[in-house]
């Protein structure tokens, strides 16, 4: 019988490891140029005075195969908070036995311990096997809805434009 993962909250120390998941998704994903972030920067954003961020793992005879890194939002229309997952990874030699799920229906029991009114995150449209895990747990697709970004040189400019008259 193969061994159940253990799932725990990141602790200072995990942040090397948690890198490195976060590169090799970024990797899976074919956006590996954009990370920026080492993990000096995951252990002050994650372990900090005012953490941005939490983050749980999912271990193997001790050894970090998966992580989940989630943050809470708020709903102006439910007057909640909510869980939004940013980032889930499992490494590829461990997928299918369960983990991702047991790290989702985790953060949702984390969502309700919290009173948070819905636990959401988004998925890149190709990736048919994280889209049919999220359809076969009961979550919808947001149809209607397009995500919207301003980052690096455009969020500069915008920042810096006079308001139009």
């Amino acid at each position: 019988m193969a061994e159940e993962a253990s799932i725990r909250p990141a602790r200072p120390g995990d942040e090397a490891a948690i890198h490195g998941l976060i590169r090799e998704l970024a990797q899976y994903e074919k956006l590996l140029h954009e990370v920026v972030a080492d993990a000096a920067d995951l252990r002050k954003t994650l372990f900090g005075k005012k953490p941005a961020a939490e983050s749980l793992v999912a271990e193997l005879g001790g050894t970090i195969v998966a992580f989940a890194l989630y943050f809470h939002t708020y709903s102006t229309f439910e007057g909640r908070r909510g869980l939004y997952l940013e980032d889930l990874y499992v490494k590829t030699e461990h997928r299918g036995r369960g983990i991702g799920s047991a790290l989702l229906r985790q953060l949702a029991q984390l969502a309700l311990q919290r009173n948070c009114a819905r636990f959401e995150w988004a998925a890149l449209d190709w990736n048919d096997p994280a889209i049919r895990v999220y359809r076969g747990i009961g979550a919808k697709s947001m149809a209607g809805w397009s995500t919207f970004r301003l980052d690096g040189k455009a969020l500069r400019a915008f920042a810096r434009a006079e308001p139009s008259q």
